[in-house]
C-alpha cells in the first residue's frame, strides 16, 4: 500500500469532502475519487459513505483513519529524524573524558554549549583512562574523546589542541614545604612520589617520571595510586606528594595544598581526537563549533 494512498485518505476523512480535499492536496477532485477507490478495493471494504453534501467514515473508515494517521506520522518522522542526522542536527554523540579532563572547565563548557545549541542530539559520555579511550575511539564506540597529551596512541587521529595546562604540585598541609607558593622539583627529593599507573597515560607517566628521576627523586620506590585523581587521596592521607594537572586543583580533599611547579616547567596539553575522514555530520558540527569558539 502506497503512502500517499493514506495522505489521500487521511485527506479526505478530516475534510468530509472530496472536493476540499483535493484543493488542500493541490489535485483536481477526480484523480482523487479515484485513488480512494483504489484503496477501498486494496483494502476489500467501503472506508466512506457517500453523501448528499460530503462524505463520513464507514465503521471499519474509522479504524482505518486512527492507524493511518499513526503510520503517516511515523514516516514522517522517520523522514525527518533521517534529514536531520544527515544534517548533523540529531542523532547521537559519544564522548569519551579522562578521570583528570573531568575538573577543566573548557571541556564540559564545550560539551554544554553543543547541547542547548543541538537539543535534539543525545550526548553521551564515557570516562576512561586514555588508552581505553583511544581504542573504543578506533573501534567506534565513541565519536570524539578528550586526551592529555603527551599519548601516542593520538597519532592515529586527527586531533586539535585545547588548552596547555601547567603540572602542579600536591602535599599534605604538615609538610615543611607546604607553606610555599612555588617548589622546584629538586626540593621534594626526600618527599615519596605518588605515581599513577603507566598503562593510565603512558606519555605522560614517562614525562612525568622523567622529570622525577632527573631531579633525583626515587622512582623506584614510587607510591601507586590508581589514578591521577586517587593520587590526591594518597596524598591526603600522608602518602608523599603529587604532580598533577592545574584544574585538578578544585578539588579539595582534607589536608592537601597545591603549589606552582617552578622547575622544571611541566605541562600537559588537553587535545580533542576523532577518526580520520570522518563523515559524521554530527562529529563535524561539534568540530565548527569549536572552530567558531
Amino acid at each position: 500500500m502506497e503512502l500517499r494512498y493514506l495522505r489521500y485518505f487521511v485527506a479526505v476523512a478530516r475534510e468530509r469532502h472530496f472536493t476540499r480535499a483535493a484543493e488542500a492536496l493541490g489535485i483536481s477532485q477526480p484523480p482523487l475519487s479515484q485513488q480512494i477507490k483504489r484503496l477501498e478495493e486494496e483494502v476489500g471494504t467501503p472506508l466512506f459513505r457517500r453523501l448528499t453534501r460530503g462524505v463520513e467514515l464507514t465503521e471499519a473508515g474509522e479504524a482505518f483513519y486512527e492507524d493511518a494517521c499513526k503510520i503517516l506520522a511515523l514516516s514522517d518522522a522517520a523522514l525527518e529524524k533521517a534529514r536531520g542526522i544527515a544534517r548533523g542536527l540529531n542523532g547521537n554523540l559519544s564522548i569519551g573524558i579522562t578521570s583528570s579532563d573531568a575538573f577543566h572547565p573548557k571541556i564540559f563548557a564545550l560539551i554544554r554549549q553543543f547541547q542547548v545549541q543541538n537539543m535534539a542530539v543525545q550526548v553521551h559520555q564515557v570516562e576512561a583512562n586514555m588508552s581505553s579511550l583511544t581504542t573504543m575511539l578506533a573501534e567506534g564506540e565513541l565519536d570524539i574523546a578528550f586526551v592529555r597529551l603527551p599519548c601516542e596512541s593520538s597519532k592515529a587521529f586527527e586531533l586539535t589542541i585545547l588548552d596547555r595546562e601547567p603540572m602542579v604540585v600536591a602535599l599534605h598541609r604538615d609538610h615543611p614545604l607546604a607553606t610555599c607558593d612555588s617548589l622546584a622539583l629538586e626540593q621534594l627529593r626526600d618527599t615519596p612520589v605518588v605515581l599513577f599507573p603507566q598503562e593510565v597515560a603512558p606519555g605522560l607517566y614517562d614525562r612525568v617520571h622523567g622529570c622525577c628521576e632527573r631531579a633525583g627523586i626515587d622512582v623506584q620506590h614510587a607510591l601507586q595510586s590508581s589514578q591521577l585523581s586517587s593520587s590526591l587521596s594518597m596524598v591526603s592521607a600522608g602518602g608523599g606528594f603529587a604532580l598533577v594537572p592545574k584544574s585538578m586543583a578544585a578539588i579539595s580533599p582534607p589536608n592537601v595544598t597545591y603549589h606552582a611547579l617552578s622547575s622544571p616547567e611541566l605541562y600537559t596539553d588537553i587535545a580533542l581526537c576523532w577518526r580520520r575522514f570522518e563523515r559524521s555530520r554530527t562529529v563535524k558540527r561539534f568540530l565548527a563549533m569549536m572552530s567558531e569558539g
